[in-house]
């Protein structure tokens, strides 16, 4: 029994110190609380700390910035503009004995984030017009020459999405002052329409996009339309031209066929009116027909030949 007596109390040793012996990470801070209430000030410092064994508690809490994700809300704007607004927020814990006494654990603070972020972001988007909102500065529109109706001017705004995230922030901050808390930026993650304001845009979109579509289908009907007129009346030229000179070349070369035949009859008077009274037959029975009832005017070639044929 005396030989275990030294093991027993090396054993017991070495828990006592096992529970007063604590390493502090370079990422954690701790508070010691006995019996329920924090005692000494907080341990910001890594390294081997001590505390008394079985009646002291350690708390460790988290040095490194810490992350909150707000759900997906669907807020009205001043102008009673339905949208989906997603944020996201950094924060750490500046004062862990404040802290403790006050939300005790990470789940505690980002329950309390959730109430005060998610109203701040509700107040900050009832506040402002659906364009302060979803604009950050007063850009100038790009105008596309070739199409300059469809760039659409726009409207001045004078706060903007990022004066919106700074009331935000600012808010955030001094309502956590007090929970040893301080909230280091705040974002928004994503801003939509709700579902039905988004059927409504793309109604909208789709009908003026109609509109300019119908319109150039319009103008473009009308150059068609001018384009073919002026090919049409370029090929009756073309053709009216081309009949011209056919008939030209054709009287030229009946010309030349008669003075052919008139240098084949010897070029004599007799034989020139024999062939003119020849070709001029052969028109005759080119021309009508048994029933044709014909009308003669007596200066006429056709009835002097007839008449001198009678003779």
């Amino acid at each position: 029994m005396t030989r275990l007596a030294p093991v027993v109390i090396l054993v017991l040793l070495l828990v006592v110190f096992a529970n007063a012996a604590f390493v502090v990470n370079e990422w954690e801070q701790v508070i010691i609380t006995q019996f329920g209430q924090p005692v000494r000030d907080p341990i910001v410092t890594p390294g081997l700390k001590f505390k008394i064994p079985f009646i002291q508690k350690l708390h460790r809490f988290d040095k490194r910035f810490l992350e909150w994700e707000g759900d997906v809300a669907e807020l009205p704007t001043r102008d009673k503009v339905f949208i989906l607004v997603d944020g996201y927020a950094r924060w750490r814990i500046s004062d862990p004995l404040l802290f403790f006494q006050r939300l005790r654990n990470e789940m505690g603070a980002q329950s309390r984030l959730d109430d005060i972020l998610d109203g701040e972001t509700r107040n900050a988007i009832a506040k402002h017009a659906l364009l302060q909102v979803i604009r950050s500065t007063n850009r100038v529109p790009e105008v596309d020459e070739s199409m300059p109706e469809l760039t659409v001017g726009l409207e001045e705004i004078s706060e903007g999405r990022e004066a919106i995230r700074q009331q935000v922030l600012v808010a955030g901050q001094e309502r956590t002052a007090d929970l040893g808390i301080e909230v280091l930026d705040v974002q928004f993650k994503r801003i939509n329409y709700g579902e039905q304001v988004l059927q409504d845009v793309y109604r909208r979109m789709t009908s003026e996009r109609s509109r300019i579509a119908e319109r150039f289908r319009s103008e473009g009907q009308g150059e068609r339309a001018k384009i073919l007129g002026d090919m049409e009346r370029e090929l009756k030229r073309i053709q009216s031209e081309a009949y011209r000179e056919a008939e030209g070349i054709r009287g030229r070369a009946d010309a030349e066929a008669t003075d052919i035949y008139a240098q084949a009859y010897d070029q004599s008077a007799d034989s020139r009116r024999f062939y003119e009274f020849l070709k001029t037959m052969e028109t005759y029975e080119a021309t009508f027909d048994p029933e044709t009832l014909l009308l003669l005017s007596t200066d006429g070639d056709f009835y002097r030949y007839l008449k001198g044929s009678g003779q």
